[in-house]
C-alpha cells in the first residue's frame, strides 16, 4: 500500500504525515509537493517526496504513480475560480494514474453553506464522483486557529473581543484533530464512498471565548458585538490587510447566521474527543 498526501509541506498536510508515520511505515507514504526543498525533513524520516503542481497535469500524474490512496488537500489559493481549475487537474490526474481511493478535504455541510468557498468544495466533490474512484469526503470545519491564535493577546490587553458574530456559535476544529481524522480514514478499512462532516460536537460562542480568556489571563475580557462595517474597520486598524479584514467580517457574519452551528459525531467516531476550547486557547497563548 502507498498513500500520497498532496500539499504535504502545508500546515495540514504536514500534520497528516506526522499522524500517518505513527500508523504505517514511512516507506508507504509519499509526499506530493510543489517545492521539493521544503520537504527535506520528510525525506530524512524516510518519506518519498515527489514533485506535484496543481496547475501541471503531468506532474500530478507522476506524483500519483502507483498510489493506492491519495489524500487530496484543497488548494490554498484565494481565487476560487482558479481553485476549481486546479482541483479539476488533480482529479483528472488521479483518474489517469489509476488511483484506487481518493480522500478530499472539503468543507462541512457545504451544500447548505452561504460562504462562497463552499462552491469550490462542492464542485470538487462532483468532479471526484465523475471518475468512479472510491472516495472519502473529509468535510472539515473552519479551523479553530483562524479564531483562536496568539492575536488574542490583544483582546486580553484591551479587555475586549470585538466581532460581528452576535450570539452565533462555532463548530471549529483544530488542524491537528482534522489531520488525525484524515490519517485514520486513510489507514482504516470501511471509509470508501463515505462523507464525513468533521465538526466539533461542542460549538462555542465568542462570549464563551471571552470568558475562557478571562479565566486564562486573570483579566476581565468581554465580547462586544458590533456591525459588519465596524468589525472590518477595527480589524484594519489593528493591522489586518483590507481583503483579510473583509473576509473575517464575512465569516463572522456567517457565524451570526448559524453557518457554523450544526454538529455531528463524525469527528468523535474517527478520533475520540476533539480538543476543547480551553485547551486551544492555552496552546495558542503559550505559543507566543
Amino acid at each position: 500500500m502507498s498513500i500520497v498526501v498532496t500539499g504535504a509541506t502545508g500546515l495540514l498536510g504536514n500534520l497528516v504525515i506526522q499522524h500517518l508515520l505513527k500508523k504505517v511505515p514511512a516507506n508507504q507514504i509519499i509526499a506530493s509537493v510543489r517545492n521539493i526543498e521544503k520537504a527535506s525533513e520528510l525525506e530524512k524520516v524516510g518519506v518519498e517526496v515527489r514533485y506535484g503542481d496543481y496547475m501541471d497535469l503531468e506532474s500530478m500524474k507522476k506524483s500519483f504513480d502507483g498510489a493506492s490512496k491519495v489524500l487530496f488537500i484543497s488548494s490554498p489559493d484565494v481565487d476560487d475560480t482558479l481553485r476549481v481549475r486546479q482541483h479539476a487537474t488533480v482529479v483528472q490526474a488521479a483518474r489517469d494514474a489509476g488511483v484506487k481511493q481518493i480522500a478530499y478535504t472539503g468543507y462541512a455541510f457545504a451544500e447548505e453553506s452561504k460562504l462562497p468557498l463552499a462552491l469550490v468544495h462542492m464542485a470538487t466533490e462532483y468532479a471526484i464522483r465523475t471518475t468512479g474512484i472510491p472516495y472519502t469526503f473529509l468535510r472539515n470545519a473552519l479551523y479553530t486557529e483562524v479564531f483562536v491564535n496568539p492575536a488574542l493577546g490583544g483582546a486580553i490587553e484591551s479587555g475586549e473581543l470585538i466581532t460581528n458574530t452576535g450570539t452565533g456559535v462555532l463548530n471549529a476544529v483544530n488542524r491537528n484533530d482534522l489531520a488525525f481524522a484524515a490519517a485514520t480514514a486513510l489507514t482504516e478499512e470501511g471509509h470508501e464512498n463515505k462523507t464525513y462532516n468533521l465538526v466539533h460536537p461542542e460549538p462555542w460562542s465568542f462570549d464563551e471565548l471571552a470568558q475562557v480568556l478571562s479565566d486564562f489571563s486573570g483579566k476581565h475580557v468581554v465580547h462586544r458585538t458590533v456591525s459588519y462595517d465596524e468589525t472590518k474597520d477595527y480589524l484594519v486598524n489593528i493591522g489586518l490587510s483590507e481583503p483579510i479584514a473583509e473576509l473575517s467580517a464575512v465569516i463572522y457574519h456567517a457565524v451570526s447566521e448559524g453557518e457554523t452551528s450544526k454538529t455531528t459525531n463524525d469527528l468523535q467516531n474517527l478520533i475520540g474527543t476533539p480538543t476543547p476550547l480551553k485547551e486551544s486557547v492555552k496552546q495558542a497563548l503559550q505559543a507566543e
